[in-house]
């Protein structure tokens, strides 16, 4: 082999490797900030559904320092058997595998702290639309039995029909709603139309549903209330005490 070849072949095995490496770190790099702003959007969504204002009076949104402080100063998290609706000790909301999440074998639940005491508390939800998976929190209050606020932030619902679930004027709608009616967990309705037509006295356990998107609201309505269910064999424990 001529010089001339040998000094190309190494500086082209030099140029792929040092590609290589290249690519490695920044693939790394990337990976670790998108499963920075994962845990973000978590933590904003979880302080959402539990009604804390995620922007200061200014509109300023709250910076990445202020939502970390907050949540580890208020909001603790522990596993719950879905069988049994005890806690488990010794486990974490981010020790669960995708297989515990998916079989909802064990349930995560977010605390709203004050003193050290818990006196709200927040849970996923998570189901099929029409054309994609939904996932979101519901927080409810001390009572256990008002909500506090609804958030649905990942999904591939259709822009402008049942991607209106993420914005505000629809989750708004869950506040102050019931869960509870005379103490028993009532079924929770996303409505095929508007709560003031099918009720015009009101209705606690009802939203006004969106035009267009009869099957997301018909998926919310399985999901919410499969899960309302999984945590009310805790929550009940809660109220007896």
């Amino acid at each position: 082999m001529r010089k001339g070849d040998s000094y190309t072949l190494v500086f082209a095995a030099i140029v792929c490797v040092a590609c290589s490496l290249t690519l490695s770190v920044t693939s790394a790099l990337l990976r670790e900030k998108q499963e920075e702003q994962s845990e973000l959007d978590r933590r904003l969504n979880i302080m959402k559904a539990f009604g804390v204002p995620i922007r200061d009076d200014s509109g300023r949104k709250l910076s990445v320092r202020e939502v970390n402080r907050i949540f580890d100063e208020h909001i603790r998290d522990v596993v719950l058997d879905a069988a049994t609706g005890l806690v488990i000790p010794d486990l974490r909301a981010n020790d669960l595998s995708h297989a515990d999440i998916a079989s909802r074998a064990r349930l995560p639940l977010y605390e709203w702290t004050e003193g050290g005491e818990p006196v709200k508390f927040a849970f996923p939800v998570s189901g099929k639309g029409l054309w994609s998976t939904i996932y979101g929190y519901m927080a409810l209050d001390r009572d256990l039995n008002t909500i506090l606020g609804v958030t649905f932030y990942r999904h591939g619902e259709t822009p402008g029909l049942g991607g209106e679930i993420s914005t505000d004027w629809f989750q708004a709608q869950f506040r102050g709603k019931k869960i509870l009616d005379d103490g028993m967990l009532q079924p929770f309705e996303v409505l095929k139309g508007k709560v003031a037509d099918r009720y015009p006295a009101g209705n606690e356990h009802a939203v006004d549903g969106i035009s267009g998107a009869t099957l997301t609201g018909k998926g919310i309505n399985q999901f919410l209330n499969r899960d309302l269910q999984l945590y009310e064999k805790y929550f009940a424990q809660i109220r007896d005490n």
